[in-house]
Formats: C-alpha cells, structure tokens, sequence
C-alpha cells in the first residue's frame, strides 16, 4: 500500500499511538475509513459519469450519422423529382409546340 512495508506501517502505528493517545486512536482509524470509502465512492461515481458521457456521446454520433444518410437520400430523391419534374415540363413544352404546327398542317389539307 503507497510502497510502505511493515516496519514503516509500525514506526507510523507507534508515533500516532504516542501523539494521538490509545484513546482517541479508534476514533481516528473510523474517521479514515469513512473517509477513504467516501473518496472511494466519489472516484467510483465519477468514472461512471464519465462512462455516461462517453456512451452519450457515442449515441449522439450514430443518430448525427443517421440524420446525415436521411439528409442526403431526401436530397438524392428530391433531386431526382425535379428532374423528372424538368423533363415532365420539357415534354409538355415540346407537345405544346408541336400542337400549334399539327392544327397548321391539318388546316392546310382541308383547304
């Protein structure tokens, strides 16, 4: 633990024994346990909140690339409705003018 060995562990037991007093050492090894399983809890919540937002950002890249595929496939067959629209036009455009020169051709045989 931190890279002390038991002799270190027993110096520092001894030195908090002296200065604490046998009284107030349990009381003080309580404290920091709770101590350490609040900083455990706080460290263990907080990579699960980081979890979170890595899973949501993930999510917000799949429906961004899935808005970008609808996006361009409306555009794709909205392009090709008016290109079919265009050449709807063109074609009504063309019987139009060839209208005007069947009537002019039929006319002339009945005169």
């Amino acid at each position: 633990m931190f890279g002390i060995g038991m002799p270190e562990m027993i110096l520092i037991m001894a030195i908090a024994l002296i200065v604490i007093g046998p009284k107030k050492l349990p009381d003080l090894a309580k404290s920091l346990g709770k101590a350490f399983r609040e900083f455990k809890k706080a460290t263990s919540d907080l990579k699960e909140s980081f979890q979170v937002d890595e899973s949501l950002h993930d999510i917000k890249n799949t429906i961004t690339e899935m808005n970008d595929d609808v996006k361009s496939a409306l555009d794709l067959n909205l392009k090709e409705n008016d290109d079919s629209l265009l050449k709807a036009n063109d074609q009504k455009e063309h019987l139009k003018m060839e209208e005007p020169e069947k009537s002019r051709e039929s006319g002339n045989e009945r005169g």
